[in-house]
């Protein structure tokens, strides 16, 4: 456990893993080096069922190890958000590491926003591994389409996200129906909205993140997102939002040219990556849809 007093915690950092020891340790060493006062934040590493357990001193900073049967990201995130003792959670993953002014960004944003869902950059880490760099990139594409004005954004992931402790439970944390990493951090951002309440982008606030892909694991993960949008869009209906919406056309279309926008060095293989992905996607979703009718 550490050692900050309660009452005098500012940010809760909660951290998923499962079976991931080195990337786990080299976000550890990230949180260690946070330009912010240690005294007024904690870490929360919610180890969910990994083969090998999570050790409280791994890393170079006690920790708080919370220990749970295998049950996906969203699962560990409400375990270490319901322990939580800070005034706001922020949200990273196991294979990211925060910019040492992170927390410092996040807290200048709260100070006037209190009851802002907030959301940071994330950046590849992985500049030479195309499947990594075309996941990020279309991360970053919906970034653009979706948060175009900072102070009404409409979509955060969960590996940079932060919000007041109080108000992520009041509008009922992440919803665990998905077993797999897929849409829940989308479904949350439009719960949130349903509710009436603001978001932000806080593109200062700065998250690497090092997803190690190959191929194969690159469509498997654009696959699982489709199965998980089916499960966002059944839990969007049930909430009277209407039925599911395809973006028009010129999403597609810029989506592919988003590449040369950002004059990528291999812009034409990236785009072939993104038309991939959104194939994956596609598949994913109606496999997940006729899986659900059977």
């Amino acid at each position: 456990m550490n050692s900050t007093s309660a009452g005098s915690v500012k940010f809760s950092i909660i951290v998923p893993t499962h079976g991931r020891p080195s990337q786990l340790a080299a976000c550890l060493e990230a949180l260690s080096r946070l330009d912010y006062p240690r005294a007024q934040f904690e870490v929360i590493v919610v180890d969910d069922g990994s083969p090998i357990p999570v050790a409280a001193d791994q890393g170079p900073m006690a920790v708080t190890v919370l220990r749970q049967a295998h049950a996906g990201p969203a699962v560990a995130r409400n375990t270490g958000a319901a322990r939580a003792r800070g005034e706001f959670l922020a949200f990273t993953d196991d294979d990211c590491a925060p910019a040492r002014d992170w927390l410092a960004r996040l807290a200048n944003r709260f100070a006037d926003r209190p009851d802002h869902l907030l959301g940071g950059a994330v950046v590849n880490a992985l500049p030479d591994n195309p499947y990594s760099a075309a996941s990020q990139q279309l991360a970053g594409y919906l970034y653009t389409y979706y948060n175009a004005d900072p102070n009404r954004a409409r979509f955060f992931t969960s590996n940079n996200m932060a919000v007041a402790t109080k108000l992520f439970r009041e509008v009922g944390a992440f919803d665990t129906t998905s077993p797999r990493a897929a849409a829940e951090d989308r479904e949350l951002c439009d719960r949130w909205q349903y509710s009436g309440r603001p978001m932000t982008y806080a593109p200062e606030a700065v998250v690497h993140h090092a997803h190690v892909l190959t191929l194969g694991n690159f469509c498997r993960q654009h696959f699982n997102y489709g199965r998980g949008a089916h499960y966002f869009h059944v839990t969007r209906a049930q909430r009277g939002r209407g039925p599911i919406r395809v973006e028009p056309w010129r999403f597609y279309k810029n989506l592919l040219r988003y590449p040369f926008t950002m004059s990528h060095p291999q812009a034409l293989r990236q785009s072939g990556l993104m038309l991939l992905s959104q194939v994956a996607n596609a598949l994913g979703f109606f496999w997940e849809r006729a899986t659900a009718r059977r």
